[in-house]
């Protein structure tokens, strides 16, 4: 190893290149600073390469599938509909590639200093950056921590990654799976079954939990869709054993005191990341971790040292890209001196299942149990003009209203266009927004807009595009 003699002057570095990380060292260039960007792998980082990319590429491609195979409804037919996997994984990687050329040529044109290396912190103020056999000190003025995570283990089940994957492999299979089973609940979970299902795998899902963790009225359309695209969900259930034969996955599994088993060519489970803390010198220079060792950080992402910030999955709260990106801009402003902080309390979660789902704010069970009176308007997608166009009229829309101030407190849907349809609910509920305030604008007729319209009208009873009850109501009375 070559060690440096002396000590490289920087202005703000950022260790890790990734969503958040290229983010906060472009938004920090634009105010004037001058950044050094340390990534030891590959710009983007986990999102672009391994995670929120080649996923949405994956259900991106079943969505197109089925399409293909339901275009029959507009008199479109095909001789033969056919799926080649390698193809798939050569456009994924083309992509990620384009894109990786993108931020690139992104950090170049803003006079970004990008550096290849492993950084770790030496002192309060001087970082050391490892790549090969060189070795590098640097002296800065502020550090952006932007690491990322990686995917937990779980005891008695190691991916070999041939037939046994975390959420960095699973879409990058060798060889379709013939059958999968998916091993968790969340939001990448259902996204890997109902993907893999609509291209062809015999789907099995097995979670250690009751139910989704999502409004209870998704929870009931998700078991709804899951059994539509026939995969077989199996809830309170853990693993006790899996054995790799390399031909096939044999899994054992508890359920109501019983030990079963299932077989499969492949297994996928989405486990909780761990934060990259690890070797990054954090007790050397008193940063202060919780006990899942995520940097603690105030609403400006400093950490317990104020010239040292922390963003993405090493902070506390949700392991998504949207939370590192906002972080990412957020710390690149404080650091310069500007006003700036994130509130993740209208933070919206989305997935790409079929169709799509996505929630901001309270679930109805939330709000109850933290004491609103509250008021559900629901409107049927069965009952939306352009669903009924697009041959897309599974699910629906439902907002949660204050009883007493009629104050918005969550937005909750299933239905195409969902992931598309959140960011008013996102908007609506960071003003403070009251029912009347997604009642009176105009929206585009026919669309899937509409339908958030017609839930919020819900409330007050006068969604149009409803069977209504209340003239029977009333003349019973």
């Amino acid at each position: 190893m070559v060690v440096g003699e002396i000590a490289h002057e920087r202005d703000l570095i950022i260790i890790g290149g990734g969503a958040g990380g290229y983010q906060a060292a472009i938004r920090a260039s634009q105010l004037g600073r001058k950044v050094t960007l340390f990534e030891k792998e590959e710009l983007g980082g986990v999102c672009l390469n391994k995670g929120c990319i080649p996923s949405k590429i994956l259900t991106a491609a079943a969505s197109s599938y089925v399409n293909s195979k339901e275009n029959t409804v507009f008199g479109i037919e095909y001789s033969q509909l056919l799926f080649h996997f390698d193809k798939l994984q050569e456009y994924k990687k083309k992509t990620i590639e384009t894109l990786k050329q993108g931020i690139s040529a992104l950090c170049k044109s803003n006079k970004i200093e990008v550096i290849k290396g492993s950084a770790y912190f030496l002192t309060n103020n001087k970082v050391g950056v490892e790549s090969g056999e060189q070795y590098e000190v640097y002296r800065f003025n502020h550090a952006i921590i932007a690491t990322g995570s990686t995917p937990s283990k779980i005891e008695g089940i190691t991916p070999d990654y041939i037939r046994i994957h975390d959420s960095y492999s699973i879409t990058s299979l060798e060889t379709f799976p013939n059958k999968l089973i998916v091993y968790g609940n969340d939001y990448l979970s259902i996204e890997i079954a109902m993907a893999y299902e609509a291209l062809g795998t015999q789907v099995t899902m097995l979670m250690e939990e009751a139910d989704f963790p999502y409004d209870l009225s998704i929870n009931r359309e998700l078991r709804k869709n899951l059994k539509r695209h026939k995969i077989k969900l199996i809830t309170n259930a853990k693993i006790s054993k899996v054995n790799n034969n390399r031909e096939l996955i044999t899994v054992n599994y508890y359920l109501n005191d019983r030990t079963l088993e299932l077989e499969a060519t492949h297994l996928f489970t989405a486990v909780k990341p761990s934060p990259n803390t690890k070797d990054l010198g954090l007790e050397r220079i008193g940063i202060i971790t919780n006990e899942s060792n995520c940097i603690i950080v105030n609403e400006e992402c400093r950490t317990s040292l104020s010239h040292i910030f922390a963003i993405g999955d090493v902070t506390e709260g949700p392991s998504l890209a949207i939370k590192a990106i906002k972080q990412g801009k957020v710390a690149a402003e404080a650091a310069t001196g500007i006003r700036s902080e994130i509130d993740l309390r209208f933070l919206p979660i989305v997935a790409h299942t079929r169709p799509p789902l996505a929630s901001v704010g309270l679930t109805e069970q939330q709000a109850i149990q933290s004491g609103y009176q509250v008021e559900i308007g629901q409107f049927s997608l069965s009952g939306s003009g352009f669903a009924a166009i697009l041959g897309k009229k599974h699910g629906f829309v439902k907002v949660i209203k204050d009883k007493q101030n009629h104050v918005l407190l969550g937005i909750h849907m299933i239905g195409e266009g969902a992931v598309e349809m959140i960011s008013t609910g996102v908007t609506a509920l960071e003003m403070a927004a009251r029912d009347e305030d997604i009642i009176f604008p105009l929206y585009p007729h026919p669309s899937m807009n509409e339908a958030l319209m017609e839930a919020a009208e819900a409330l007050r009873d006068q969604a149009i595009h409803v069977v209504s009850t209340r003239l029977n109501e009333k003349q019973k009375v």
